[in-house]
């Protein structure tokens, strides 16, 4: 088939590599959100898919929006037969989805229909789920909501934050676009409607999102610190100012800390939840690296009653 690949950051990238290796198909052409500003300069940069489509030689498109004339005329005259979306970022209108012929089919990170929604990965892992996986559907105007071609599953492993998991489910999933879309061209494969029940939304996390509530019991913190790593990162307040957790670790030998008081050994932090103890592991303050929260304590000198929260 003649496909317009769709997608924007890194987490693409494995996908879009595995429809230009596979040989069967031609990548006409690459559909990506507009350069944005990056780093401390603030300057434009292009898109990670648009880089490696650059490398390959295969035209880019970067409409501000979808329904932009221009490039829907472009579109139109490519005639894809189909068009793999992978993280693309912007909702595709109507008049884009009637286009190619077999439509456009996305990758999304988890098994439908549980984790609809822009943030699968981290909510997840956030809900402590034991396996979740990738779905290829075909895209409606709904949220996800489309018939379903094939999964794959992945276990989420005790320690895995949402970068550790998106990353494992980025290589699955670029194999199962490539099988589909091997599939649609053959044939053989027929997109299923996802069951009616077992629908759970994962709307984006925000900032908010992310503070840590110590009241709550240990296993939640650990899961609200995992799902929200890398981005937008777990975090909670001393001394007025914000820090970020980046890895903490269960610590059930310790129940004598109340929620949010500080614990401070030679070479362990411990900070009281609703149930037991967690250990900060990994911290960042404010317009600092990371380090180690033993060197962070060491530091700023905890004293005796201080806590975290607020």
């Amino acid at each position: 088939m003649k496909l317009v690949f769709a997608g924007t950051p890194e987490v693409a990238v494995p996908a879009l590599d595995a429809l230009i290796a596979s040989g069967r198909h031609e990548v006409a052409a690459v559909v990506t959100r507009p350069d944005a500003p990056a780093g401390r300069g603030r300057r434009l940069v292009a898109s990670p898919v648009a880089e490696r489509a650059e490398e390959a030689g295969i035209e880019v498109l970067k409409p501000v929006k979808p329904r932009d004339e221009a490039f829907l005329a472009r579109l139109r005259e490519i005639a894809p037969d189909c068009c793999p979306v992978v993280a693309y970022g912007a909702l595709l209108p109507r008049v884009a989805l009637d286009i190619p012929a077999q439509g456009w089919v996305n990758l999304h990170f988890s098994l439908l229909p549980a984790w609809r929604g822009a943030a699968p990965v981290q909510h997840a892992v956030m809900a402590g789920d034991e396996i979740t996986g990738a779905s290829t559907f075909l895209i409606e105007e709904g949220l996800d909501s489309g018939p379903v071609y094939g999964t794959v599953t992945e276990e989420v492993r005790p320690t895995d934050t949402s970068g550790d998991l998106l990353t494992r489910l980025a290589f699955a999933g670029a194999g199962l676009l490539a099988a589909t879309m091997d599939g649609i061209e053959d044939g053989t494969l027929k997109a299923v409607p996802q069951p009616g029940d077992g629908v759970t939304l994962a709307p984006k996390i925000s900032v908010e999102d992310a503070h840590v509530d110590w009241a709550a019991p240990a296993l939640r913190v650990d899961r609200v610190v995992r799902g929200c790593t890398p981005a937008p990162g777990a975090w909670t307040v001393f001394r007025g100012e914000r820090l970020k957790l980046i890895q903490v670790a269960l610590a059930p030998e310790r129940t004598d800390l109340a929620p949010g008081a500080l614990g401070v050994g030679k070479n362990n932090v411990y900070v009281g939840t609703g149930s037991c103890a967690v250990e900060l592991l990994w911290v960042q303050a404010q317009g600092k690296k990371p380090m180690r929260a033993a060197d962070w304590a060491r530091g700023v000198r905890i004293g005796a009653g201080e806590v975290v929260g607020g």
